[in-house]
């Protein structure tokens, strides 16, 4: 148990526009839990994908249990006893759990066979799944879940976890990281990648920090307080947000007695939803996903229109309820999908295109003229987005999907800011987001609320939501608590209330107000 799992000797990616792995080093010993530190698009996924044989490396040594290697595919890597969950997830939609578990594993297995197991190994690691389920109607969290426990069945010797828990809930991460305990000493080596400091101090028996493609350096997290970790991460002291108590104005989205159904077979449905959100705050949206969040975002968004009898949405004091999402971007409304890939952005278009598909709304940009596309000015304000939200990419012409997770997060949560909205959704705004990005995107935030705009933050990040919120609420099956102001909760009082724990639904609210929803007896 002395010779180590896995070690690095050299290791360089280069791609056209960046440095990805500049003679990286690294020691991965048996039993081993091995935080990889770094600010997103250091190079921590570049060298994740080398080792479980997805990109193959410039240069450099590859040694596997003290034998030199070349891992050529993923196929290899699990023969070799190496799994590995990604931070973008590999789904098919339209399949069940259960069926895309089986193409993912080496071995033939049927559907049906391989339901118990999964039902029993999700059980034990406290990541529960429904094996018939189709994955299209699973939140993010639960879609998480499902690269977790493929990756568990297949028993690896070594386990790469690109950031397993960026939208699991508190709870969930206590279990899964009593199961990454357990494995650890039972021989497991586990590489794991975060960028939620308290959880590499709380997991990790040593870190090595990447900075600009380059092993920075390496610590014993339990030796070092979040503020040391992030300054071998980012190289400067960490930021600090700046929440300023103000008064805030007019309501300027009211939600009504919302009762939707949901499209999806194992959707939640919403039920009798109220909330008055006001110019120059912040509510926050706790829960455990699966609760009704999809839905309630739908709602609001417009992708899934308003009929007779599901309630109202007033927007600016107009009601919206019946109009697209296009329709409401029109009226002031701005919206950042949980979803990056997909939804918040398309994969194989340039930044500049994915700025116009929705920054073509007036007046807040000049992309559009006259029916026609400025391009000068799509890219002016492409440009703009990255140098603001210090994007790391290959400039404005750059493909979404070139862009690291955390990156792309950035471009689209700066692009949302910069169209000037005066109603603004966000959905897990910091996923996948390194520390000092997460607290450069919540002050950006922070500065909105300043501006006057009305927020809506849905999180499963509760540290987040009492950071940036000025009031706080929780969506347990398809019910909403009553937002109170944060100085008035704890976070173990909106623990309990994530179990549905909490009797009244809906908001106080101003019943001076037009259009704002009514208080619950």
């Amino acid at each position: 148990m002395t010779e180590p799992r896995l070690q690095l000797l050299g290791i360089s990616k280069v791609y056209p526009s960046v440095v990805a792995n500049d003679r990286v080093d690294l020691t991965v010993m048996p039993g081993e839990i091995h935080a990889v530190l770094g600010e997103n698009g250091a190079g921590k996924s570049t060298l994740m994908k080398i080792i479980y044989g997805v990109v193959k490396p410039d240069d450099g040594q590859i040694l596997w249990q003290g034998r030199q290697v070349q891992i050529e595919s993923p196929h290899a890597a699990r023969k070799l006893g190496i799994g590995m969950v990604f931070q973008h997830f590999a789904l098919f939609d339209t399949l069940s759990v259960a069926e895309n578990i089986a193409l993912a594993l080496d071995q033939k297995t049927s559907p049906a066979a391989l339901a118990p197991r999964i039902r029993a190994v999700s059980e034990q690691y406290g990541l529960p799944l429904d094996p018939t389920r189709l994955v299209h109607s699973m939140s993010v969290g639960e879609r998480q879940r499902v690269e977790i426990v493929r990756c568990l069945l297949q028993s690896p010797k070594l386990l790469i976890m690109d950031e397993p828990t960026s939208v699991l809930t508190p709870d969930a991460v206590l279990k899964l990281f009593a199961s990454l305990r357990r494995l650890a000493a039972e021989g497991m080596s586990i590489v794991y990648i975060s960028h939620k400091l308290d959880e590499i101090q709380a997991l990790c028996d040593k870190a090595t920090v990447l900075r600009g493609g380059r092993v920075s350096g390496t610590a014993l997290p339990q030796q070092e307080s979040a503020r040391s970790l992030a300054a071998l991460m980012i190289g400067r002291e960490l930021p600090v947000c700046v929440h300023t108590p103000q008064p805030p104005g007019a309501v300027a989205l009211a939600l009504d007695a919302l009762t939707v159904d949901s499209a999806e077979p194992f959707g939640t449905q919403l039920k009798g939803i109220g909330l008055a959100l006001r110019s120059g705050e912040i509510v926050g949206i706790a829960g455990i996903s699966g609760n009704g969040q999809q839905e309630l975002l739908k709602a609001i968004s417009g992708e899934r229109p308003l009929g007779p009898g599901q309630g109202t949405i007033r927007l600016l004091g107009q009601d919206v309820g019946p109009l697209d999402a296009a329709q409401r971007r029109w009226r002031g409304l701005g919206f950042v999908p949980e979803e990056r890939l997909g939804r918040g952005a398309v994969p194989d278009l340039s930044l500049a295109d994915n700025a116009l598909l929705t920054g073509y709304v007036p007046p807040a940009t000049a992309m559009v003229q006259r029916g026609l596309v400025r391009r000068g000015a799509v890219a002016a304000f492409a440009r703009d987005v990255i140098a603001r939200f210090q994007v790391r990419c290959g400039g404005e012409r750059a493909a979404a999907a070139s862009l690291s997770g955390g990156n792309l997060q950035k471009f689209i949560v700066g692009r949302e800011i910069l169209l000037a909205p005066r109603v603004m959704v966000l959905a897990q705004p910091t996923w996948g987001v390194d520390i000092g990005a997460a607290m450069l995107i919540r002050q950006a935030i922070l500065d909105m609320r300043s501006a006057g705009v009305a927020v809506l933050v849905l999180s499963e990040d509760i540290d987040e939501l009492f950071m940036l919120s000025d009031r706080i609420a929780v969506l347990a099956d398809g019910r909403l608590s009553r937002a109170v102001p944060v100085a008035e909760t704890s976070v173990s009082q909106v623990g309990v209330w994530m179990s549905g724990d909490f009797d009244e639904q809906g908001a106080v609210a101003d019943p001076t107000v037009t259009g704002a929803p009514h208080v619950p007896a």
